[in-house]
């Protein structure tokens, strides 16, 4: 179950109208959170994102998987997104079982460096063009 401070932080997201993406990054946030603070740990920073991708679905966050998704990853999203229209529940024991699994890896995929190696792999992945489109909207929505 998500915090509270972060459901209201996504909330605001929605509010101020920033895109889904946006208010999912206030749940990956707390899930790397979660693993600095020695609560679980993860295998991967992959996993630690969908992780906290997957929550934000579950709590409501329109958020499509991406166009480049394998077929189980978009499956897994469309799960995630009817749980947040039925509000169906995670068994207790199901439950315990995935914090126990989680407990037991590592919890180097939330270092700075872990971080910065995983964006840098995605920011690759996309063309030039892309990258400084958002690089030029960023700069037109930073705070002066």
């Amino acid at each position: 179950m998500p915090e509270k401070e972060t459901l209201e932080r996504a909330r605001r997201d929605k509010r101020e109208g920033k895109a889904p993406s946006t208010q999912a990054g206030e749940f990956v946030r707390e899930e790397i959170e979660h693993i600095r603070e020695g609560k679980h740990g993860a295998r991967s920073t992959k996993q630690a994102i969908a992780i906290g991708l997957s929550k934000a679905r579950r709590a409501g966050v329109d958020l499509p998987p991406s166009k480049g998704s394998s077929e189980e990853t978009k499956e897994q999203a469309e799960r995630d997104l009817s749980k947040a229209r039925t509000g169906g529940k995670k068994s207790a024991k199901r439950s315990r079982a995935t914090r126990k699994a989680l407990k037991r890896e590592g919890r180097s995929a939330a270092s700075k460096e872990a971080l910065s190696t995983q964006a840098r792999k995605a920011a690759r992945k996309r063309s030039a063009a892309s990258r400084s489109r958002s690089a030029k909207k960023a700069a037109a929505t930073r705070k002066k």
